[in-house]
């Protein structure tokens, strides 16, 4: 058991029976003793309990990592001699450490290792880790989903097209496509007469000036007359 350092645990002494009777006249008076590491507690005499006490009482443990056992010890109470030993046991952790609840009852014997009854426990760790080894059930699988609606695209973009349409059959168009923008119709390819110069007979550009006009040459100007 790992990671039970300082985790609480709460032990419930519910009673005893079938206890062995350490009286000749009378009922004895039972109480239960509960030692884990250096905590120790004891309960109240249940004054002519016989051999079914009942108690109803419950303690706190801060549990150890590594230790896994609750030592019990019942006894008849005496007012003039000393109290008697009716019997012991050890409680073991680990069903409530890893389930988180045990109400469980449990043997305890004499000194000399005979039956001496039953102490009733009930074990209750809140900090259980739900283990599928541990006996739980597995969680069971998440719920089918219907896939989600035509979501509308953010920030007001083009609607998000639906899936593909399955291509109908050979010869005939194409079915229109959902959700997105229309089809362009699909024009014949244009056709051009072939001229002797696809680079030549085209006007000049309009605004062009028209060259200057042409003028013969004159006599070359003799030298300057004289003064």
């Amino acid at each position: 058991m790992s990671g039970i350092q300082g985790q609480i645990l709460d032990v419930t002494v519910v009673g005893c029976k079938k206890l062995k009777d350490t009286e000749w006249l009378s009922k004895q008076d039972p109480y239960v003793c509960l030692d884990y590491a250096n905590t120790k507690y004891r309960t109240k005499t249940c004054t002519d309990g016989g051999k079914s006490p009942i108690f109803q009482e419950k303690f706190t443990f801060s549990l150890l990592e590594g230790l896994t056992e609750v030592n019990v010890v019942v006894w008849n109470s005496n007012t003039l001699s000393s109290d008697d030993l009716i019997g012991y046991g050890r409680v073991q952790l680990q069903k409530a450490v890893s389930q988180g609840y045990d109400d469980s009852s449990w043997a305890i014997q004499t000194k000399t290792g005979r039956y001496a009854g039953e102490v009733q426990l009930i074990l209750h760790y809140p900090n259980a880790k739900h283990q599928v080894s541990g006996g739980y059930s597995q969680p069971s699988a998440p719920p089918a989903y219907a896939p989600p609606p035509h979501q509308r695209p953010p920030y007001g973009g083009p609607p998000v097209p639906a899936p593909y349409p399955p291509p109908g059959p050979a010869g005939y168009p194409a079915p229109p496509y959902p959700g997105g923008y229309p089809q362009q119709p699909l024009y014949p390819p244009a056709t051009y007469p072939l001229g002797p110069d696809p680079y030549g007979g085209y006007p000049p550009p309009a605004g062009a000036y028209p060259p200057p006009p042409y003028y013969p040459p004159g006599p070359y100007p003799g030298p300057y007359p004289p003064y």
